[in-house]
């Protein structure tokens, strides 16, 4: 019987019940179980696992407690500049945007060059031209002001240091995610991100890079990261957990592992990834304190979580049981 799997991230990092009030954990949790069930409500009715990574990574941008879209911490220059890619897994089209300022969902920019364009990656201004020419949503600075990321800028904004996105004792990543698996068996992944609070010199991730931050194929996985993005870069994350799954016929939850806890670690990377292979399995792994993140699949109610301690960070037994 054909079933689909979904799974979402709000980022990664030192996240612990000591740094959370519980006022803030139920929006956070509200927020991803809503951003979930956006998607899930896709792929139920039939639509495609890319419609629904996009929809879904759109909903986590709307909401100004994760770094992207309306969250999006300021740059050195008290902007905002944000990075966004989608892929179909069965295509191996991709589109991905880095260093926009003023787009409202940067996700649907990086839809928009697959669909609508020769190319796969686009940045700055020429970007923000495209996506004039395809009617993407602008939306003026005061959208993007937040006054929790504004007080991170201001405690470095004179200096030459640089924060992922946290505050002395609240390490956390705010970059979201989607990856999914379709009822035609088709998967997709979608990323976005804010970047760094005070990052300088046009400053890019992994997250628009496809096959570091962003990944999917229909072969093997599909696959949305979070985390330190120079080492997610240097360790092409995304795709390497294609390649284990593929080249060494690791099971989807091996390959992540290897990557997550042990290469990113060997390397000095603080992160996590979500991430779908062909039969909906769906594994969750990071090596930080914590990470938002949730899933579901259509046999199961969604599972929402934030800590270490809270439920094992693979659903893919759960899962394998239900379909």
């Amino acid at each position: 019987m054909a079933h689909f799997s979904i799974a979402i991230h709000g980022g990664a990092g030192t996240i612990t019940p000591a740094s959370m009030t519980p006022e803030l954990e139920v929006k956070y949790k509200t927020a991803l179980r809503e951003a979930l069930e956006v998607g899930a409500a896709i792929l139920a009715q039939g639509g495609s696992a890319l419609d629904a990574v996009q929809h879904t990574v759109v909903a986590l941008e709307d909401t100004p407690l994760f770094n992207a879209g309306r969250g999006s911490v300021f740059t050195k220059h008290g902007k905002h500049e944000m990075d966004a890619a989608i892929m179909c897994g069965k295509t191996l089209q991709a589109g991905a945007v880095a260093g926009v300022y003023s787009i409202k969902n940067p996700v649907n920019l990086a839809r928009a060059i697959i669909e609508n364009s020769d190319h796969v990656f686009m940045s700055g201004y020429g970007a923000e031209e495209f996506a004039r020419r395809q009617n993407i949503a602008f939306a003026p600075e005061e959208y993007f002001f937040d006054a929790l990321r504004y007080k991170q800028w201001g405690e470095v904004r004179d200096s030459d240091v640089f924060m992922l996105d946290h505050t002395a004792g609240d390490e956390k990543f705010g970059t979201v995610g989607a990856v999914a698996m379709d009822l035609q068996g088709n998967l997709a992944s979608a990323t976005s991100t804010g970047g760094m609070t005070n990052k300088n010199y046009n400053r890019i991730g992994d997250t628009p890079v496809i096959g570091a931050g962003t990944y999917a194929n229909n072969h093997t996985c599909a696959v949305s990261c979070t985390g330190h993005g120079e080492y997610f870069l240097r360790a092409v994350v995304a795709y390497d957990v294609s390649c284990l799954m593929e080249y060494k016929g690791l099971s989807l939850q091996d390959a992540c592992d290897t990557v997550v806890k042990k290469k990113l670690v060997q390397l000095g990377g603080e992160g996590g990834l979500i991430a779908v292979d062909n039969e909906g399995n769906i594994a969750m792994p990071f090596n930080s304190e914590g990470m938002y993140r949730g899933c579901m699949n259509s046999r199961s109610e969604p599972y929402i979580a934030i800590y270490k301690d809270k439920m094992p960070d693979s659903m893919s037994s759960k899962l394998q049981q239900k379909v």
